[in-house]
């Protein structure tokens, strides 16, 4: 009898008019629902929240960072903890990044060739190789339920023939994560699509790694500054080449209407340290787009975040006892923190309800109107991107 796979599709809904899909995927650590957001815990924690309250919130899967926590505690420590999951006292999905976006985040302590990426710790200033190999080593020591290769990174706004060359090395580097993983019936591993900016590249490397055997795909090498123009059609070519069995997971996105668009266009999965990042500077995200607590306008605002959000910030606190603790107490941070995160996993919610119920197309409509007021205001972008897969903003 085979193995059980580590990631299997339970159920997959499809939008009857864009590219949306509702899926259940299975993993080691539980069921998770996608469309989905996933919260970075670059080191094993949320800056500003704690694992119950995530928890609380419905938070199906987490994020970990595999140079940080390479870097420290160190894997050793983590394993003799029986991995991520328990050093964090995290009981539900993991997916752990591969160390690879560092070489753009880190570029000036970072050296790439074939056999890996040279970097110089931020720490103590060592010397440190970081080979796919050693990125798989690392992830399997944290457990996690999903791993990334490692790729070669090149920022979006990179061209010539050094995306060409991140490129195939990409590819060449998924063989060799594939061949290093020691615990494929436990942790699935995907692959990243690179390309750049560039369609033909784009394809090249779809083309290829959709030969390999692995459980889901990521859409690499973008949101990083490039016109949306550009990055949504990058995202729409690689959702058409991609085999629709598996997920599809679109990293480094979190912006409201970047989300609601991509999945339109058939993206699963996604991931940004946005929500936690803005509310570190007093920016509360609602579906109107943000409130900024730290503004004087709030000193006497006795009203909720979002009357209509259920999270533990706007039961409890107003907008002007958070624009007063924000001045003098990191506990607004962690006030805010929360309904961010709340606000993400709500808005993902919401489209996993309209898909279900073959509402899509108009909560997108609601979903635009209610974020920019008129059609004027729309992105252009985003209405053209939408317009692809047959949702006509009125």
């Amino acid at each position: 009898m085979a193995a059980p796979l580590p990631l299997r599709t339970l159920s997959r809904t499809d939008c009857p008019v864009s590219r949306a899909r509702l899926c259940r995927l299975q993993l080691p650590h539980g069921a998770l629902d996608t469309p989905v957001f996933m919260p970075v815990g670059t080191q094993g924690t949320l800056k500003g929240i704690a694992v119950p309250q995530l928890e609380a919130l419905g938070c199906q899967i987490c994020l970990g960072n595999t140079y940080h926590l390479g870097m420290r505690p160190g894997p050793d420590l983590i394993k003799k903890a029986n991995g991520l999951h328990g050093f964090m006292n995290w009981k539900r999905a993991l997916l752990t990044d591969s160390g690879g976006f560092q070489m753009v985040s880190l570029v000036e302590l970072a050296e790439v060739t074939e056999e890996g990426v040279r970097f110089r710790s931020p720490y103590d200033g060592k010397e440190i190789l970081l080979s796919p190999e050693k990125s798989i080593e690392i992830q399997n020591a944290l457990g996690s339920d999903i791993m990334m290769q490692l790729d070669d990174v090149v920022s979006s706004t990179v061209t010539g023939p050094r995306v060409e060359e991140a490129m195939f090395r990409s590819v060449r580097w998924l063989d060799r994560c594939i061949a290093a993983n020691m615990n494929p019936g436990q942790q699935s591993l995907f692959a990243i699509i690179q390309g750049g900016l560039d369609a033909e590249l784009r394809k090249k490397c779809l083309t290829e790694m959709i030969k390999r055997d692995v459980s889901g795909f990521a859409i690499g090498g973008l949101s990083g500054g490039e016109e949306k123009d550009h990055f949504w059609r990058m995202v729409k070519l690689s959702t058409e080449y991609l085999p629709p069995e598996k997920p599809r997971y679109l990293m480094g996105v979190g912006y409201a209407t970047d989300l609601v668009v991509c999945v339109a266009l058939g993206c699963d999965m996604f991931d940004c340290v946005f929500p936690t990042r803005t509310a570190r500077f007093g920016s509360a995200l609602v579906p109107w787009g943000s409130l900024q607590l730290k503004h004087r306008q709030y000193v006497k605002d006795f009203g909720p975040i979002d009357e209509d959000c259920e999270c533990p910030t706007c039961k409890r606190y107003t907008r002007a006892y958070l624009h007063a603790l924000f001045r003098s107490d990191t506990a607004a941070l962690h006030h805010i923190t929360i309904h961010n995160i709340a606000y993400q996993l709500n808005l993902m919610r919401f489209i996993r309800e309209s898909i279900q119920q073959k509402e899509f197309p108009a909560f997108v409509q609601q979903f635009m109107k209610r974020m920019y007021g008129s059609v004027e205001q729309y992105p252009r972008w985003a209405v053209e991107a939408l317009n692809t897969v047959n949702i006509k903003l009125e």
